[in-house]
């Protein structure tokens, strides 16, 4: 019995060599493996000469037409003016557009203007006067004096939203602005503002408060000095709108 158990424990102890021998081999082929060092990966200009851009969107943006400025002595010649799709000209009556204002910075059109003496001058509001979620904004005004082939920033490039643009029409140098100022906080170029040298400077001749702009304006037709204006409180959150408060006005101006 006991020479029997004896042998028993002697074949135990071989079975557990062998089988730790191939175990011990394939931990070392593991541990070598892990220690080698990874290949650098090298990048080169091959890997995306085959790659082709296409148009992603905006999606939720364009669709919003904000303003038209048609010649009044051609009618089939006029401009569009796109919330979130910049501005485009027509000279067919609408049969075929061109998109005249891709070469600048921004996208977003508030409203468009023509100069009532010259139709080849033409005013650009960008930043559409809105305080939707999906807002894009403006970097000021623009003016043409060649029909839409090239465009000149004049100013006011911290309006954010601009809501409309007035042109004195004894004096194409006297121009309005009505800036309804950027809808998600405070400041910038907020009110009504005005310019007697064609944009090179510019004055606030009404400021209401930090969160109100002036949204509308309109000229009296008998006497261009005289300007109605109107005030809107506002102001974009996260979570939540203001929309109007006790700085909602309509003022009257006398230039």
């Amino acid at each position: 019995m006991k020479k029997n158990t004896n042998k028993g424990w002697i074949v135990t102890f071989i079975l557990a060599i062998l089988f730790m021998v191939p175990t011990t081999q394939i931990s070392a082929k593991k541990s070598k493996k892990k220690s080698s060092s990874p290949t650098e990966f090298e990048f080169s200009s091959d890997m995306v000469s085959t790659l082709k851009f296409r148009s992603i969107g905006p999606a939720a943006y364009s669709g919003r037409i904000s303003d038209l400025a048609i010649n009044p002595k051609n009618n089939s010649e006029y401009y569009v003016g796109v919330a979130s799709g910049g501005l485009w000209k027509t000279i067919n009556h609408g049969t075929t557009f061109e998109p005249v204002f891709d070469d600048q910075s921004v996208f977003s059109i508030g409203c468009v203007t023509m100069d009532p003496n010259n139709s080849n001058v033409v005013w650009v509001g960008t930043g559409e006067n809105n305080s939707q979620r999906n807002l894009a904004y403006g970097d000021g005004v623009y003016k043409t004096t060649d029909g839409g082939k090239t465009f000149s920033n004049m100013g006011l490039k911290t309006s954010s939203q601009i809501g409309k643009i007035m042109i004195d029409p004894r004096n194409s140098n006297v121009v309005y602005v009505a800036s309804q100022g950027q809808a998600w906080g405070p400041g910038g170029e907020r009110g009504l503002y005005k310019t007697i040298d064609g944009g090179k400077n510019w004055e606030r001749v009404l400021h209401v408060g930090e969160y109100t702009g002036i949204s509308d304006m309109e000229m009296d037709p008998r006497n261009p000095d005289i300007l109605y204006a109107a005030a809107h409180q506002r102001e974009r959150r996260v979570y939540s709108k203001i929309d109007g408060g006790e700085k909602n006005h309509l003022a009257t101006i006398v230039a």
